[in-house]
């Protein structure tokens, strides 16, 4: 009996999910917000028990998101929206952790922007000049994304991302709720993958 019900409450959960997915690609801000609430506490102790610095662990399920919601045109709907949303944080982490392991073993600054899917590692080997220009435009690319972010984002990705502050550090310097300040990073993000996704993919 007890297996009914949960198969019952699992198509039920799937077809609303389903509903509010042709909802948001229908341009509903509200689904994708409903389908993150609905998501994100399940998403955030996933990550957590791979990744156990606190601040990391939000970032990495606000980054989960943003991927999954990009690429919701892609999202095959004969299975679970959250086996699929799992997929995508849990391969995100294992990028985090291996990013990690590989520069406890170099001695070069990695260059990256606020969106994981763009990161330019600078080579170990020689020096090559070409490399380097490619490196600078690039980083360019990366700073005119930021720019062109209304203030409100742009502030607190800069504080975050570029002075490497936490949460509760930008709430009290900006005098905002620290809801607002998750808010706007998130909102920022996306806006800098949408510019990156359109720029980088030509160099």
């Amino acid at each position: 009996m007890k297996n009914d019900v949960s198969v019952e409450n699992q198509s039920k959960s799937k077809t609303e999910d389903i509903a509010y997915i042709e909802q948001a690609l229908g341009g509903s801000q509200s689904a994708y917000d409903k389908l993150m609430k609905k998501y994100y506490q399940h998403i955030y102790n996933l990550i957590y028990k791979m990744i156990f610095k606190k601040e990391d662990v939000e970032d990495l399920a606000q980054e989960a998101f943003i991927k999954a919601f990009n690429s919701l045109q892609n999202f095959d709907r004969q299975f679970a929206f959250s086996t699929w949303l799992y997929k995508i944080a849990t391969n995100n982490c294992i990028d985090y952790l291996r990013k990690k392991k590989l520069n406890t073993f170099s001695i070069d600054k990695e260059i990256e922007s606020e969106e994981s899917d763009y990161r330019f590692e600078i080579p170990d080997h020689d020096y090559i000049p070409e490399n380097r220009i490619i490196e600078e435009q690039r980083k360019k690319i990366l700073d005119d994304a930021i720019n062109s972010l209304p203030s409100k984002y742009k502030q607190v990705i800069v504080l975050r991302h570029k002075h490497e502050k936490e949460y509760d550090e930008i709430s009290k310097e900006l005098n905002l709720p620290l809801g607002t300040v998750k808010a706007h990073i998130f909102r920022g993000r996306e806006l800098l993958n949408k510019y990156l996704k359109d720029k980088i993919k030509n160099y």
